[in-house]
Order: structure tokens, then C-alpha cells, then sequence
């Protein structure tokens, strides 16, 4: 692969030669949204991020008080909570919060904690349906929109006011189908905090989906570093390197859109420009189709459109929805965007993934780290019920989980594998072992210097 000479260029101006994925999908011939062919770069700098932002307990501390109290993050969708009296309990590090819909369409976030000697109301994780929020040690009782219900004995307790003693509420904010907290009373609104995603989200709208499936693991690193290794297709040549002839990776575009929100477009069908020499269109589709016959090329025609053609037609059958117009490129490429802190949501319909990355309580070197996958709803409006989570156990392949594509959980076995062996050398590093930090690619990994600009700004204030 001929690479420019980034010398002769400024820093974060070198693109890997060759047409831009914005050459690649309108090359499809199809009418797309002005959202999915704009490009925003910017050069953020290049020193290196150091390793201790991994390892250290005082950096991980900092992050508790100043950042996550003050984060919009979603908590649950909308549908696990979808009768008045379902609740959720959404933790993260040392917080935990009660999330309940308190009528058809009011839902309240409370902190998940008794105003008498602070045993949590329900406990860490779980989802039910209650009348009523009734603490497990005195019973101590709240109605399901906050107010106090009950107190035994309470002639012990002169001090208590129903009007005091109401659960300490939370920000709550609904978008894309998700139940969005903030810890923070003083926090700006979400539609503030998501900048472009609304506009960019509209021909896909999230609430219009389903979770089929939910599968959550534990994985043996730092949140941070656990989400950078989905951040870039960087990766793709070493640790993916099956997919080469059907995933254009050295050329995919990464889009920084704000402080919190940033871009990368992945197009599927289209070879690596790492080969070397042609590849024909017939081993492409050969590789799409693992293998399978049953498709031919048309002539003048390509591997992308064939498979792209059959999806359409399967998928609307399937789906119970007309994907008659939709592009290539939204049916098939990995359009991923990142909202910080923590969450990646994919717009396409192929793709249809949401994830989410939190610190595993207060262990610094490990994180929950969730799988949505999102189906379109029928146009007929049955939503199928929604999926329960799959719990795997550390080390257990994600090739497991009922319903999720086996290609798809073998490459996930592949993205989570390297972790263990890059938090070890983070830890290395913080006892003054060898480089103490990582250097970023300028344009490739420039949304991992963005989250990591963002948190600084959090960090610093």
C-alpha cells in the first residue's frame, strides 16, 4: 500500500490514499442523507495519553466525584420499564439509581437509597414491578413517585416530614427509546449534551426499535480502554484480519462533531486497501456470503450492490418494514458514533448495535461492558418483547449468546480479547516499566483523543 509523505503535510491532514468512504458510498448511486457523507476533522494534538489514566485509583477517584455525577448516561429503554410500577436500578461505580415509571408516560429517577439508615431499595442490577418502594431492613415505604408512604413506629420519629423526606430525585430525560439520568441538578438538558445526534439520527430514530438482544460481560480492563478498542478500524488489519477482503478499514472516516460527540464510517463489501494487488468482485461476494453460492454479479455490477439488493428484500420480509429505500450504506456499513462518556450507538440496519461501557463498581481494572442489538419495529407496531439480558461469565465466548450473530460474536471474542494483555502492561508501565504512555494515530484514533480532551475538561473543572 503506497502511504503519503505525511511530512509534507500538516499534522492530521495524511488520509491513506485511494477514494474516501464519502467516495465509496455515493459511488453506490443511491440518494443518501446529507448527514452520512459530511466529514469533520479536526487536529486535536499529539502527545501521548498516559498510561496511569488506566491504572491509577486517585485518577479512577476523580472520575467518580467530578465526572460521572455529572454525565448524562442512559440507563435503561424505555421498554423494560413499560407498565406504571416497573422499575430498574442502573449503578454505576459507587452510585445507584432507581429509575420507575410512575404513570403511562412520566417516568422519575430516585436515588436508590432509605432516608432512615441508607439500605438500598432494591437492590444493584435488578428489574421487577412494585406498588410501592419498601426497604428490606425497618420498612420503611415510598410511593412510586417519591413521596413517603410509610414509617413503623413513627411516633419515634418526631423530626421526619412527609415533605422532607421524599427520595432525593435525579435528572431524567428520554431520547432514541433510552431513559437518560444525570446525578447533577444543576446539569444543562439532554438535547444540550447530544449536540449533532438528534439531527443525525432522525432517518434512523431509535425509539422505532426493539432489543433482541442484551448480552453483558465483565472484561479485565479499565472503561476507557475497553471502549477505545471499538473507537477505530485501525485494529482491523491485525485482530480482524478475516474480514480484510470485505471491510475497507485504512479508509474509513472518523468525524469529530463537539465535545461529546464523534463519528467513524466503516464500509462493509469493499476490500482493505491493505491487499496487495486486485480483488474480484466474485471473491468478494464469495467472502459476504461465507462461502454460499446462489448469487451471480450482473455485469458492470458489484459484490455490495448484490448483497446489499438480497438484504433489502430479506430483511423487509423479516422485519415486517419497507427498506425499499434505503441505501447501501445505511443497510449494511458500520455507522458508529461515539456519546460521551461512555455509549456507542450504530445507525444502520445490519448493524444495529448499541454499547455501553461502565467502571465495574470501584474496580479500576475491570468494566460492564453491554450489547444491545436493536431490530426495527414493525410497521404494524407488535413489538416483539423485548430481550432479556444474557449474563457471560469471564472468559466464556460471546459465540454463546442465543439470538447474536456468530460472526458477529466471534469478532467481539476478538475486540475484548487483547484487554487483559493491554491493562497488564498499563500496570507495568504506572511501576515505571518502559513507555508510559500511548501514542495516537493523528486521524484514526482521533476519537479516542477527544473522549480523552473531554474528560480532562470534566476532570479540570
Amino acid at each position: 500500500m503506497n502511504v503519503q509523505n505525511p511530512e509534507k503535510l500538516k499534522p492530521g491532514e495524511a488520509r491513506c490514499p485511494g477514494p474516501s468512504t464519502r467516495d465509496l458510498i455515493l459511488r453506490d448511486g443511491w440518494e443518501v442523507p446529507a448527514e452520512l457523507v459530511t466529514e469533520s476533522y479536526e487536529f486535536l494534538g499529539d502527545e501521548d495519553i498516559p498510561y496511569e489514566r488506566y491504572t491509577s485509583k486517585d485518577f479512577f477517584d476523580l472520575e467518580m466525584r467530578k465526572l460521572w455525577p455529572k454525565a448524562w448516561q442512559w440507563a435503561c429503554r424505555e421498554e423494560v420499564i413499560p407498565e406504571v410500577g416497573d422499575y430498574n436500578v442502573y449503578d454505576i461505580g459507587p452510585y445507584s439509581i432507581l429509575v420507575t415509571r410512575v404513570a403511562p408516560d412520566e417516568i422519575k429517577a430516585f436515588v436508590n437509597s432509605c432516608l432512615h439508615r441508607g439500605t438500598q431499595l432494591r437492590p444493584s442490577a435488578s428489574t421487577g414491578s412494585v406498588e410501592h418502594f419498601r426497604c428490606p431492613f425497618h420498612g420503611w415505604t415510598w410511593n412510586l413517585d417519591g413521596s413517603l408512604k410509610e414509617i413503623p413506629c413513627r411516633w419515634d420519629f418526631p423530626k421526619v416530614t412527609d415533605e422532607e423526606f421524599r427520595l432525593p430525585e435525579v435528572k431524567v430525560a428520554r431520547w432514541g427509546g433510552f431513559v437518560w439520568i444525570n446525578m447533577d441538578e444543576n446539569a444543562g438538558p439532554l438535547e444540550e449534551w447530544l449536540e449533532v445526534l438528534p439531527k443525525h439520527f432522525a432517518n434512523w430514530p431509535l425509539e422505532n426499535r426493539y432489543t433482541a438482544v442484551h448480552v453483558q460481560k465483565v472484561l479485565p480492563a479499565n472503561w476507557k480502554a475497553t471502549q477505545e478498542a471499538f473507537a477505530e478500524a485501525y485494529h482491523v488489519l491485525e485482530t480482524h484480519s478475516q474480514a480484510l477482503y470485505t471491510a475497507s478499514d485504512a479508509n474509513a472516516q472518523y468525524d469529530v462533531f463537539g465535545e461529546r460527540t464523534s463519528r467513524f464510517i466503516h464500509t462493509v463489501g469493499i476490500p482493505s486497501p491493505h491487499l496487495e494487488g486486485p480483488v474480484s468482485e466474485e471473491e468478494i461476494l464469495s467472502r459476504m456470503r461465507g462461502g454460499q453460492g446462489g448469487m451471480d454479479i450482473p455485469e458492470g455490477g458489484t459484490a455490495r450492490s448484490v448483497v446489499a439488493d438480497h438484504l433489502r428484500s430479506a430483511l423487509s420480509e423479516a422485519y415486517g418494514i419497507d427498506l425499499t429505500q434505503t441505501s447501501p450504506s445505511e443497510l449494511m456499513d458500520s455507522i458508529q458514533y461515539h456519546l460521551f462518556p461512555n455509549t456507542y450507538l450504530h445507525s444502520g440496519v445490519v448493524l444495529p448495535l448499541i454499547y455501553r461501557f461502565r467502571p465495574n463498581g470501584m474496580d479500576v481494572n475491570s468494566t460492564i461492558f453491554d450489547i444491545l442489538v436493536l431490530r426495527p419495529i414493525p410497521e404494524n407496531g407488535e413489538a416483539p418483547e423485548a430481550a432479556e439480558t444474557h449474563y457471560l461469565k469471564p472468559g466464556e465466548s460471546y459465540t454463546t449468546t442465543p439470538g447474536l450473530d456468530a460472526g458477529l460474536a466471534v469478532v467481539y471474542d476478538q475486540d475484548t480479547g487483547n484487554l487483559e494483555m493491554q491493562q497488564r502492561a498499563f500496570q507495568g508501565a504506572s511501576y515505571g516499566l518502559g513507555k508510559q504512555g500511548e501514542t495516537l494515530g493523528n486521524y484514526q484514533e482521533i476519537r479516542i483523543r477527544r473522549m480523552h480532551k473531554t474528560l480532562e475538561k470534566f476532570l479540570n473543572a
